[in-house]
């Protein structure tokens, strides 16, 4: 379960409806939950740490990031970066050593938790336009600054695992190339509209790494199920005509089958071998449960099938069994 929503990303979230969602999610047998101190400025990881903090530390695996210290500011310009979210706090980007480890810190006090199983470097990506200098500038401080600080807390104890969580595929390629990550956050890239360089390029590159992955935005941030919207960003709801055009096709042959289009989608999304988990956001208790319900459902082969025939997905691209 991806903690976006739950930051108050797209709309007002009440405290009372987050923990209702999260009850909900356990319930349902949800045991990994994704969250960032991105996510309004710390919001959601008070969140989930409000209602993780009194589970059995070992019934369940959470992912952090790092590289984005939230410091508290009476003039903090959090409304700009997030309308909806209360939050005190400014952004300070940070990939030295000292910075990710203070960050790990930091987020292991807001969830009430002493270890992280895996922390992401986020957004360390050329789509991010907020960096203080060039991405490629920041990438080299991490090289020596964040790549080996945390395999250090992972021989310490302190994490589990780590990887990049970023949008764009040239960080993770390179990372392979300069340090030793577990597992990837690949956000963005791997969707029923959009897979062909992730499939083609990034999977193959992790494979031979023997590294996982974990698939964000498998709907595209809502998109493929009808939000007007695509992925994230200020400018999310400038839609590619040929997206939109992509997503009327896939819709009819969806219907064609008798399949719901927003199952297909998680369901592809999850399907290749290097697919250790989905993060999926939800804003309401019963957008989990149908979650939960879409990766129980039969697809029809006939279905992919044609997908493939008309060329909506790729031909090499894994299909659910």
């Amino acid at each position: 379960m991806g903690g976006v929503p739950l930051g108050n990303e797209f709309s007002i979230v009440t405290d009372e409806d987050a923990t209702a969602i999260l009850e909900a999610a356990w319930s349902a047998g949800v045991r990994y939950y994704d969250v960032s101190p991105w996510y309004a400025l710390g919001l959601a990881e008070r969140r989930f740490g409000y209602f993780l903090h009194n589970k059995k530390r070992s019934d369940y695996i959470i992912s952090s990031k790092v590289g984005k210290l939230l410091k508290a500011s009476k003039t903090a310009h959090n409304r700009d970066l997030f309308p909806f979210s209360p939050s005190p706090n400014d952004v300070v980007f940070d990939y030295t050593g000292p910075g990710i480890r203070r960050s790990i810190e930091d987020s292991l006090q807001r969830l009430g938790i002493d270890s992280l199983d895996i922390a992401f470097v986020h957004d360390l990506s050329p789509d991010n336009k907020l960096l203080p200098t060039p991405w490629e500038e920041q990438f080299k401080i991490a090289t020596t600054g964040a790549f080996p600080e945390l395999t250090r807390m992972r021989e310490e104890g302190i994490i589990k695992g780590w990887g990049l969580g970023v949008n764009r595929p040239e960080p993770i390629l390179r990372v392979l190339e300069v340090a030793d990550p577990d597992v990837c956050l690949l956000a963005s890239q791997y969707s029923l509209i959009d897979h062909k360089n992730a499939l083609n390029n990034i999977f193959p590159a992790v494979s031979q790494k023997n590294i996982s992955l974990v698939i964000g935005s498998s709907l595209n941030a809502g998109f493929i199920s009808g939000s007007p919207r695509y992925n994230y960003g200020k400018d999310s709801y400038k839609i590619p005509a040929a997206y939109i055009e992509k997503r009327k096709k896939l819709r009819d042959i969806a219907a064609n089958h008798g399949v719901d289009l927003r199952t297909a989608a998680l369901q592809f999304s999850a399907a290749p071998d290097v697919a250790a988990a989905l993060v999926v956001g939800v804003s309401r208790e019963h957008q989990i449960l149908e979650d939960y319900t879409s990766m129980q459902t039969k697809i029809p082969a006939e279905f992919w099938t044609d997908l493939k025939s008309q060329n909506l997905i790729e031909q090499n691209a894994p299909t659910p069994v």
